[in-house]
């Protein structure tokens, strides 16, 4: 019997994975309190799935609502309740697709890409004061661990 071949990589300390965990959601949780109100205040804010369905059409400059759902991983009829809420408050629009009759495509309005970009310069702001709070090592540190914690995020 062979034993199966292992990647040339030292096994994580123990509780690395518990203490991100917690550091992560703690983090995320805290950047969440900081959502902005949807027309600035009044209709209260939009949820996470709603926040991430707007960025997902901004940043994709357009997409159907299947690719949508597929994109944020969530059933179509959900995504057909966040595209009408998106679209109520102006945030998205529907075109006509470019190829295909039977479908649409939805672009973030002007006023959806501004709320995207309030809520970014928002949590930017608050996330870089806290920032300044650590000395510089722990800032390179960080510096470093960013674009390590990306490549978890889509593994």
């Amino acid at each position: 019997m062979t034993t199966p071949p292992t990647r040339n990589r030292a096994a994580p300390a123990p509780g690395l994975a518990e203490e991100l965990r917690i550091s992560i959601a703690r983090l995320s949780r805290r950047l969440r309190t900081l959502r902005t109100a949807a027309d600035g205040g009044s209709a209260g804010p939009l949820s996470l799935t709603q926040f991430a369905a707007l960025a997902a059409i901004e940043r994709n400059g357009s997409m159907t609502p299947r690719e949508l759902a597929d994109h944020e991983k969530v059933q179509p009829p959900s995504m057909t309740r966040v595209i009408a809420f998106l679209e109520e408050r102006a945030l998205v629009v529907r075109s006509p697709h470019p190829t295909d009759g039977r479908q649409v495509v939805l672009s973030a309005t002007e006023e959806g890409r501004s709320l995207l970009k309030e809520e970014r310069r928002r949590k930017e702001a608050w996330l870089s004061r806290r920032l300044g709070e650590l000395t510089a090592d722990e800032r390179e540190i960080l510096r470093k661990a960013a674009p390590i914690l990306d490549k978890l995020s889509r593994s």
